[in-house]
């Protein structure tokens, strides 16, 4: 697949795959055309500059919250904004409210209450419900192109849904009454298996952090082993929980000069 922006189509659909043929090269089977980056209804561009500073934008909050924000926000297949305001509330409601929020009260609580150690559970209807928006993820690589905004949203669809389990089964009240056990255990297996299935749909947006949540769930090995196809038999009974630094720490607003 060759992946061009919008404004070079004729040369890379006509011009060089002629050139490839004159040289005995294969051609691309596919060409992808992504739109724009728009900063102030103006293209980010190396050759335009100025209206971007990637540094900034990256040291803002990192690489990967970075990339998942021009990934979420802009529709791959048509051009987006870029604005500062729009990055802050991106990374403050789904990484770090969301996303950071979910994995580090789930990690607490199986400190918390089970030693560290992840619990024995049955699957369940979130998995099942997970499993439906994890096919529109794939279907949108697939039968619709390749829209990964689609895709985020459906993997944030799984993550709504886990903020939401919490609060419907409170374990913290769970945990108040001995015979609540198997019901606790039960919700803490079910965030961790939903974690780890997450950061693996997550790993192709945003690497590092991904992997960061791997490792903090105890999960073996590396995310980036990790194959779609064997998540759904995914069994992280027994794992350690390893409780580090915050994932997303919530973005402070700036501080008056």
């Amino acid at each position: 697949m060759h992946l061009i922006g919008k404004d070079i189509t004729r040369f890379h659909a006509v011009i060089w795959p002629a050139m490839l043929m004159a040289a005995g090269i294969a051609v691309p089977k596919r060409i992808w055309v992504h739109g724009f980056v728009l900063v102030g209804g103006s293209r980010v561009s190396k050759s335009a500059g100025g209206n971007l500073d990637l540094r900034e934008a990256i040291g803002r909050y990192g690489p990967d919250a970075f990339r998942y924000f021009l990934l979420r926000e802009v529709p791959f297949d048509g051009d987006g904004n870029f604005s500062w305001e729009r990055f802050e509330e991106r990374y403050n409601a789904d990484l770090a409210n969301a996303l950071g929020n979910l994995a580090s009260r789930t990690i607490s609580m199986v400190e918390r209450y089970c030693g560290g150690i992840v619990p024995r559970g049955e699957r369940n209807e979130v998995d099942t419900a997970d499993g439906d928006d994890l096919k529109a993820y794939h279907d949108s690589f697939g039968p619709k192109g390749f829209l990964l905004h689609e895709a985020l949203k459906a993997v944030w669809q799984t993550v709504a849904r886990g903020n939401e389990y919490v609060d419907r089964q409170a374990p913290w009240k769970l945990a108040k009454d001995p015979a609540n056990r198997a019901a606790l255990e039960s919700t803490l297996a079910t965030l961790i298996r939903q974690l780890a299935r997450q950061a693996a749909y997550l790993f192709p947006f945003m690497p590092n952090k991904s992997e960061e949540l791997w490792k903090a769930l105890g999960a073996p090995g590396s995310v980036s082993a990790m194959r779609f196809d064997r998540l759904a038999k995914l069994d992280p009974t027994g794992w350690k929980i390893q409780k580090g630094l915050l994932l997303f720490p919530k973005a402070e607003p700036p501080t008056a000069p």
